[in-house]
């Protein structure tokens, strides 16, 4: 899953997280005994800071509660591809592991099979603030090896964002709520036509928006297909991934339309990897986007020191649930994810590092976390917490959106099966391809990488 991006930093600790990462892989994490290295995703929009914020308060607060011991931020800031691919660089070596490092859900099955994280099982039975942990959550940590091997940190659900200003001057209702695809399609047609300059719809498409592509573009549409009863990706029960499916087919159909009817951005900024940055601190604020199909999370970008503050932004903009695709059971489609933070196999003081967890995961640590973020949280004492929940315009609208959201089958092929689908969108967003011969494409792809461990629906 794409992160959600992270008031601002004085510019010593700024200018320390910099120096920080370019040393990052010289040290190795076992360098002393008393200092943790922490490394996470930084936000390429230098003005989002809440991560690095929030985490420094963490720092001060372990360091007072640990005397003698110290820690130390191995920031990692690059687009969401390419910070997998630095973090999985860094985790094979003794050298240059840190002992914490932040996991995307999607990915974690895929490094645990390539021994890259330790399990944490001894040290979550010592720890009763497990037990507040949902157990969806949970899951998302677990390898099919049965044990666990991250703390997660929040979820996320996905919607639309539409822009009520826009959608005034379009004569769209301010109470908007579409009831399927074509009722998406229609709304962004007549935006299009009543309000030049403004871009209709956005739908993230193609390998360089990675992850966000996949999970906010087409897994929302593709989970709005068939009759909600069955997994459209991978079939459960024969351990295989579903190809040849007209649900595949109708999802890029409806990416082929966004485009090729212009409801879209332009195609080379679509294509732009750093596009939600555009998205989150320009289109929206400055009533460019009509609608907007994207995550929870947003509100983050508007906050108060961001660089993109924007009080109002809860009167402006408003939500409605993605639909399925003809209105069918259940009515709404969600996706969610997250991110645990794990141990590295090669960490040099994975205790250390446990303690730290135990820090960021306090009840009133993970409050503040889940508020900073614009996060839905995983822990049963925070949801019921009024100061969560009243926190912030939104929060309830998501967070009842878990009931009816969907989990990536996130297993060992699922990263090069989410590539296989960002090409596949990327192929019908350019033009390049059909829907046909993308979708065949997608189908040859996947064979390939699950060593023919497929299912045709």
């Amino acid at each position: 899953m794409p992160v959600r991006p992270t008031a601002a930093l004085p510019l010593l600790l700024t200018t320390a997280l910099a120096a920080t990462a370019l040393t990052a892989c010289g040290g190795g994490s076992g360098s002393s005994p008393d200092t943790v290295k922490v490394s996470y995703k930084q936000s390429t929009d230098n003005s989002v800071k809440v991560m690095d914020t929030y985490l420094a308060g963490i720092k001060k607060q372990f360091e007072h509660e640990h005397p003698g011991k110290k820690v130390e931020f191995v920031p990692i800031k690059a687009p969401d591809a390419e910070y997998y691919t630095k973090l999985q660089q860094m985790l094979r070596s003794p050298r240059t592991a840190p002992d914490l490092v932040y996991e995307d859900t999607f990915l974690i099955n895929s490094d645990i099979t390539s021994g890259y994280l330790k399990p944490l099982d001894p040290y979550l039975a010592k720890w009763p603030d497990w037990k507040q942990f949902i157990g969806t959550a949970k899951a998302a940590a677990r390898g099919q090896d049965g044990k666990t091997y991250g703390v997660p940190d929040g979820t996320d659900t996905r919607g639309l964002w539409f822009d009520k200003r826009v959608f005034r001057k379009a004569g769209l209702p301010l109470d908007w709520q579409p009831k399927t695809w074509d009722d998406v399609l229609a709304a962004a047609r007549t935006i299009k036509r009543k309000v030049p300059g403004v871009i209709p719809l956005n739908v993230y498409t193609g390998k360089p928006a990675g992850e966000r592509a996949t999970m906010q573009g087409f897994q929302m549409l593709l989970y709005g297909t068939g009759d909600g009863t069955r997994d459209p990706l991978y079939d459960s029960g024969t351990k295989k991934w579903i190809t040849g499916s007209r649900g595949f087919k109708d999802a890029l159909t409806f990416v082929e339309t966004v485009y090729r009817e212009k409801l879209g951005p332009d195609v080379a900024d679509a294509l732009d990897p750093n596009f939600n940055t555009t998205v989150n601190g320009e289109l929206l604020p400055k009533g460019r986007l009509g609608i907007a199909l994207d995550g929870s999370w947003l509100p983050q970008a508007w906050l108060p020191g961001s660089g993109h503050e924007w009080p109002d932004w809860s009167e402006q903009l408003g939500l409605a649930y993605m639909p399925t695709q003809h209105g069918q059971a259940p009515g709404k489609v969600s996706m969610s994810g997250g991110w645990t933070w794990s141990v590295p196999a090669k960490a040099g003081n994975p205790d250390l590092a446990f303690a730290f967890v135990r820090t960021l995961q306090t009840k009133d640590n993970a409050r503040k976390w889940y508020i900073a973020n614009s996060g839905i949280a995983v822990r049963k004492d925070v949801a019921a917490d009024p100061a969560y929940s009243r926190a912030q315009p939104g929060i309830k609208f998501f967070t009842d959106l878990v009931a009816s959201t969907h989990y990536r089958p996130a297993f060992p092929a699922y990263p090069k099966v989410s590539t296989a689908v960002q090409e596949a969108m990327e192929a019908v967003t350019t033009g390049d391809l059909s829907v046909a011969e993308a979708a065949r494409g997608y189908d040859a792809t996947v064979e390939d990488v699950t060593g023919g461990q497929v299912v045709r629906r």
